[in-house]
């Protein structure tokens, strides 16, 4: 049986990255992320939805983003579903649909950043990809931050 198990997320983060450490020295960390779309209802109003997801991260990937990221910043996941299923303590069945990081980006620019301190109500995205002077060096200095395209990609849809 042929399967596929990938989701791509943008959105801002929830509450701070918790990192934790095993036994082993391996680091996780777990974050909040939330992923909003505005939409009309049947009747013409304006309405928002906002999507709740929890996500793990291991390694070094875990550490990077426990260190720059924080609540309300944006970021762009890639990853894989995984069903927790558990029984509480009351004997009731539970499960949970999260998201494993396998890779990450980094959204906006540090002149968003510092926008979004300001008004820290307001958050911004942009498809580019430019982690900020000390990520580059915890990621390894001697490699370059690989940008997304920012040309106008409407020119490229035949419709």
């Amino acid at each position: 049986m042929a399967s596929f198990n990938r989701v791509i997320l943008m959105g801002n983060m929830t509450r701070d990255p918790e990192l934790r450490t095993t036994e082993t020295g391996m680091a996780i960390t777990k974050f909040g992320m939330a992923m909003s779309r505005s939409f009309k209802s049947q009747n013409g109003e304006s309405r928002e939805e906002a999507t709740f997801v929890d996500v793990d991260s291991f390694g070094r990937q875990a550490e990077v983003i426990a260190k720059f990221f924080s609540k309300g910043k944006p970021i762009l996941v890639e990853g894989r579903l995984r069903l927790d299923q558990w029984e509480s303590p009351n004997g009731e069945r539970r499960s949970r649909l999260m998201v494993v990081l396998e890779n990450f980006q980094f959204v906006g620019s540090r002149s968003e950043e510092a926008t979004q301190e300001a008004a820290p109500s307001e958050t911004r995205a942009s498809p580019s990809f430019s982690p900020p002077p000390a990520a580059r060096e915890k990621l390894g200095g001697d490699r370059e931050a690989r940008p997304v395209p920012t040309q106008d990609l409407d020119d490229d849809i035949p419709f």
